[in-house]
């Protein structure tokens, strides 16, 4: 299994952000997949999740409104889109095979977020 994250960056508060996520060595488009974050001295908190198929999406309060989930199987992608940043977004995003906040996940991508 690996996945590759990319899309980070610095940002100022309100801006937006989309991550890429390339996911490699499993069925992908039979896998529901998650972006977790892990904010500066806190645990893994999964945001986002999308199902296998047609991809119903799931949110977690926090980012509920302002990030939307999405996938393309042809491309084994699955990005998360962010739109008016805050600065308590700011934290290390990975995409995550499965539904579990600790499953497989890549190396992740760094968003900060800071006037």
């Amino acid at each position: 299994v690996q996945l590759v994250e990319s899309g980070g960056g610095l940002v100022r508060p309100g801006d937006s952000l989309r991550l890429s996520c390339v996911a490699s060595g499993f069925t992908f488009f039979v896998t529901p997949m998650s972006w977790v974050r892990q904010a500066p001295g806190k645990g893994l908190e999964r945001i986002a999740s999308i199902n296998a198929g047609a991809g119903g999406t799931n949110y977690e309060d926090a980012v509920k409104g302002r990030c939307i989930i999405s996938r393309d199987n042809a491309k084994n992608m699955v990005f998360l889109e962010m739109n008016r940043l805050k600065v308590e977004d700011t934290a290390m995003y990975y995409c995550v095979r499965g539904l579990k906040t600790l499953g497989d996940r890549g190396q992740g991508t760094q968003v900060t977020v800071s006037s």
